[in-house]
C-alpha cells in the first residue's frame, strides 16, 4: 500500500506543479466559480460544449496541491464526455472521496476513475475532501448552467447527489 501512496502523492504533485488545461476560455459556453473558505482555494471552471457533449474544458485559479491537481485531472477526464456521463463521473468522484467506495460499482452507470483513484486516501482527511472536490463541485454548477458560487460551507448537501 505504501508503494501506491507514494505513486498517488506523485501524481498529485505533478499535476499541482503542471497542471493540464490551466487557461481561462473566453468563447466557453458555461463557467462557473468556486471558492473553499477553509483552505482559501478558488477555482473557475470553464466547459465549452459541443451539443450535449464537453469538447473542451480549463480552469484557473489558485489553491492547494490537492486542489489544483484535482482540477487538472478533472480536465482530462471529462474532455469528450457527454454532460450525463460528467455529472454521472461527478458522482463517483464524490463517492470515493467521501468514503462511499461501496456505492461505486453497484450502480450500472459507475464509470471508471482512472488517474482520478489517486484520490482515494483523501476521504481519511476530511478538510482535504473539500479541496478535492472543489472543482467537480464547480462543474456541476457549470454544467447545470448556475451562476451561483459554489462555496465549500454547504458541501454536506451535495447537489445531484444519487442517493
Amino acid at each position: 500500500m505504501t508503494d501506491f501512496r507514494g505513486l498517488y502523492q506523485e501524481v498529485i504533485l505533478d499535476h499541482n506543479k503542471k497542471p493540464h488545461n490551466f487557461r481561462a476560455m473566453p468563447e466557453a459556453s458555461c463557467h462557473a466559480d468556486g471558492f473553499n473558505r477553509l483552505c482559501g482555494d478558488k477555482v473557475t471552471i470553464f466547459v465549452r460544449m459541443d451539443g450535449d457533449r464537453i469538447s473542451d474544458v480549463s480552469f484557473q485559479g489558485s489553491g492547494c496541491a490537492i486542489s489544483t491537481a484535482s482540477a487538472s485531472i478533472l480536465t482530462d477526464a471529462v474532455k469528450g464526455k457527454t454532460r450525463a456521463e460528467a455529472l454521472n463521473l461527478f458522482q463517483t468522484f464524490h463517492d470515493l472521496v467521501t468514503g462511499h467506495q461501496g456505492h461505486i460499482g453497484q450502480d450500472s452507470q459507475a464509470v471508471p476513475l482512472g488517474k482520478l483513484a489517486v484520490f482515494s486516501g483523501v476521504s481519511e482527511f476530511p478538510a482535504r475532501v473539500k479541496c478535492a472536490s472543489l472543482a467537480w463541485h464547480t462543474l456541476y454548477n457549470a454544467l447545470q448552467g448556475s451562476e451561483e458560487v459554489v462555496s465549500t460551507e454547504a458541501e454536506e448537501a451535495v447537489p445531484g447527489e444519487i442517493r
